[in-house]
């Protein structure tokens, strides 16, 4: 029996993926739940189990191509298997509309990372002839033509001034691909003038340099690396970064890691490492100052009530950026265990799309990878996010006299539109005491 292999939905507001890689070839054999290809949407990266067991009979959809959710991408022949029944698809994950990525991070990384991650997802019955693929809602344009479009390309338009009444789309009845907003993004063309003139379809006001000279070899961006390019861009054109740097002395707790490491992670049996120290101060902080914890939303700021933190996770193709839901309600070994856990996860690819989204602030650790500090970028649609510098021992003046101390530059990047610089310095002060004056047991 022949099953369908279809591009799953990772979201309420994904329409669309790309699949990145097979991880088979025609005439493979195949068992259940074994990764059959991987894919990359807006939200994640994902690898994606078989459906059925069999043999792989044919590959509709090369590497490198984009299509619309529910697309058949593959037939595996299920004949002669027992096993060879559909097996769930991933299940739709409700998200929001997509946010760029932070820093990073990198997402997970020291920069603003994008929000892109790796998931290993359920699986669901594949319909022997796939279902359309869901409907763009639409949107109404000033002059009342309804215009078919995913949450994403309207935020896209939004943040780049770019009429989609102007556009026409691509896609199945007209709709407005990402690729048709990102064509018109990267050409210039129409836009909405200041004074509510469009611009000239093509005009664009910077000339482009001469890249291609000399020796050199070119290759292709990867799509994380692409989604990550765009995160980066959008949020520095969407928020005014400003900085604040602030030193502070990590000896003691640096002492007292060093002195129950061992014990902390044989009793629990996980690695103690000096992140959750930097999440405890950085959540009472955020406490004291929720401005710092908050988003904007056009003449509105939405103050959270809940601290989702973003952790900026280094990838060998990348950055994602994994959120601590409900941070402020966890203990110390609580935020230890949920840093290694995402942090393991995120590297294997089996990282949850609802897993990376919704963070209300991010960290990212520059130090890490022998950093001195760092000026990340925010990870949208945060206000702010704190990268953390190499702890390191230098001399230091105590009580005027010269000491040999372990230090560490933070530096917080933050959104002049919410947040102002006496605030800022206020916040980092308060992680600062946090940091210098610990004093809660760990074991």
């Amino acid at each position: 029996m022949a099953v369908n292999v279809v591009m799953p939905q990772m979201g309420e507001s994904i329409f669309e993926g790309t699949v990145t890689k097979w991880l088979k070839k025609p005439g493979d054999k195949i068992e259940r739940d074994e990764p059959l290809f991987e894919i990359s949407t807006d939200k994640v990266d994902a690898e994606i189990p078989a459906p059925a067991a069999g043999v792989l009979k044919e590959i509709k959809v090369q590497a490198g191509e984009t299509v619309a959710v529910q697309t058949v991408v593959a037939v595996i022949d299920g004949a002669g298997s027992a096993d060879a029944t559909p097996a769930p698809a991933p299940a739709a994950v409700a998200a929001g509309d997509e946010t760029p990525g932070a820093a990073a991070v990198a997402k997970g990384k020291a920069v603003a990372a994008p929000a892109k991650t790796e998931a290993k997802v359920e699986s669901k019955p594949a319909p022997a002839a796939p279902p359309p693929a869901p409907a763009a809602v639409p949107a109404a344009s000033g002059n009342g033509r309804r215009i078919h479009s995913s949450p994403l390309v309207r935020r896209l338009a939004r943040e780049n001034n770019v009429d989609l009444a102007q556009l026409s789309g691509t896609g199945a009845g007209g709709r407005i691909s990402k690729k048709d907003i990102l064509a018109i993004i990267s050409g210039g063309g129409a836009r909405v003038a200041a004074a509510g003139a469009p611009v000239a379809a093509g005009a664009t006001a910077v000339p482009r340099e001469r890249i291609y000279f000399g020796r050199y070899d070119v290759a292709p961006m990867s799509v994380m690396r692409q989604k990550i390019a765009e995160h980066m861009v959008a949020s520095k054109r969407t928020s005014p970064h400003v900085y604040s740097v602030e030193e502070a002395d990590m000896t003691g707790i640096a002492q007292l890691r060093a002195r129950v490491k061992d014990e902390f992670e044989k009793r629990h049996e996980t690695k103690l490492t000096f992140m959750p120290f930097f999440l405890r101060a950085a959540v009472e902080a955020l406490r004291a100052f929720p401005v710092v914890n908050s988003s904007v939303d056009g003449n509105n700021l939405v103050m959270h009530r809940e601290i989702n933190l973003g952790i900026a996770v280094a990838l060998d193709a990348g950055l994602i950026v994994p959120v601590i839901k409900g941070a402020d309600e966890k203990n110390f070994l609580g935020l230890q265990r949920a840093v290694n856990d995402l942090a393991e996860r995120a590297r294997t690819k089996k990282l949850k799309p609802d897993e990376v989204q919704d963070s209300t602030f991010s960290v990212t650790n520059p130090g890490s990878v022998g950093g001195l500090m760092g000026l990340a970028v925010i990870n949208q649609p945060n206000v702010a996010i704190l990268a953390i510098g190499g702890i390191a021992k230098r001399a230091v003046v105590i009580d005027d006299a010269i000491a040999i101390r372990s230090m560490v530059y933070l530096t917080l990047s933050y959104d002049h539109r919410a947040v102002d610089g006496a605030i800022a310095h206020q916040f980092m002060s308060k992680v600062k005491s946090g940091l210098e004056k610990w004093d809660e047991e760990i074991l």
